[in-house]
């Protein structure tokens, strides 16, 4: 960057910069103490813009070019310096090169957890954390309502308010969305898509736009994410009992590779094991062991009735069983196009989709005939 005549050494002739920063948004040209010479080339390149600072006042605001400081070019500041009556002297201006390109993968996440209401859990505690993008659409206001004085400003000085307004959008999104907690990954998009229009007006206001936003992640407490993970486990295990017989085959095969043991010591302990407990299951009589009478076997577990969830006007209603929904359904409260809800179905069905409830609305047969009068 050249910034001085190197004869005169007062008048200042060229004037650019050339970031090498990701992070500098506005960068002050160092005029202190000298002159612009009447006349000077100003380089602005893509992504930058040039705002003249006079006095004071915002003077002007330059594009991507190649700019000779002359009247032509300087229309307010002509009027500022008094040379529509052909004045060329020096003149003394402060200049702002501001980064208009994007700033990229900036953090935003929320630093408490946002309370709302979970059509099947509850009230809940949620967290929530993404990226953004920022990019600087109109250089003068940014200038006058956040940047001001400052030599050097960066993109860390504006995230953490840019941080603020996005939480406290997204804390208003997600509290009243009604959305169920086990839906809110397929959904975070849209979420996304409104925090972004909502927090625009605001952002607008400071010569500021958010081109882009991302929800990464949304989660519950740790203690409600392990009981969901038992929940999820009893789900995956299905039949203990059949579980049971499972573990047990394992234990056997696993004691058979111990050090010591060997294959065949295992194995023969294993099987010493199951003609012990079949030995044990006899009675010895005068001519050798008699086999004992089975004890009476209990009747296997009964599985758990399956319920559903109903949407009604926008709401979660239930939960019911399929007896319930029977009766709904004579009465035209449910219908096939009602949609349901089950915990481990993919998202809401109409009811005509899950084979279960299908049949509720098969078409009954029509009356007997009456008898014939003798």
């Amino acid at each position: 960057m050249s910034l001085f005549n190197i004869l005169g050494g007062e008048f200042i002739e060229i004037i650019e910069w050339t970031d090498d920063s990701r992070d500098t948004m506005v960068y002050r040209f160092p005029t202190v103490g000298n002159a612009i010479k009447y006349g000077a080339k100003l380089t602005v390149r893509e992504g930058q813009s040039a705002v003249f600072i006079h006095e004071g006042q915002l003077a002007d605001v330059f594009g991507p070019g190649l700019y000779m400081l002359e009247t032509n070019n300087l229309p307010i500041l002509t009027r500022l310096q008094h040379w529509d009556h052909g004045f060329r002297s020096p003149f003394k201006s402060e200049i702002y090169f501001v980064n208009t390109t994007r700033f990229n993968d900036l953090k935003w996440g929320t630093k408490n957890p946002v309370i709302a209401r979970d059509p099947e859990f509850g009230p809940v505690r949620l967290r929530a954390f993404g990226t953004y993008s920022m990019r600087v659409t109109d250089p003068g206001k940014f200038m006058q309502e956040i940047v001001g004085t400052d030599g050097e400003f960066t993109a860390d000085e504006i995230s953490f308010q840019l941080r603020n307004i996005i939480v406290q959008e997204f804390s208003r999104m997600i509290a009243g969305s009604g959305i169920p907690v086990l839906d809110m990954a397929a959904n975070t998009q849209q979420f996304g898509q409104l925090v972004a229009k909502a927090i625009s007006p605001t952002v607008a206001g400071y010569g500021l736009t958010i081109p882009e936003f991302y929800i990464e992640n949304i989660s519950l407490p740790d203690e409600v994410e392990k009981m969901l993970d038992k929940r999820t486990s009893m789900g995956i295990v299905g039949d203990l009992n059949r579980f049971g017989q499972y573990a047990a085959s394992e234990t056997m095969l696993n004691a058979s590779t111990q050090p010591g043991g060997g294959m065949g010591a295992g194995l023969g302990a294993g099987l010493g094991a199951g003609m012990g407990m079949a030995m044990g299951g006899m009675q010895r009589g005068p001519w050798g062991p008699a086999p004992q009478q089975a004890a009476p076997q209990s009747p296997p577990p009964l599985h758990p009735e399956t319920v559903w969830h109903i949407a009604v006007d926008g709401q979660a209603e239930g939960p019911y069983g399929r007896a319930k929904l029977g009766r709904l359904a004579n009465e035209g409260k449910f219908t096939r196009d009602t949609l349901v809800w089950t915990p481990g179905q993919d998202g809401w069905k109409a009811a005509d989709e899950v084979n279960e409830l299908a049949q509720l609305f098969t078409i009954a047969p029509p009356p007997p005939p009456l008898p014939k009068q003798g």
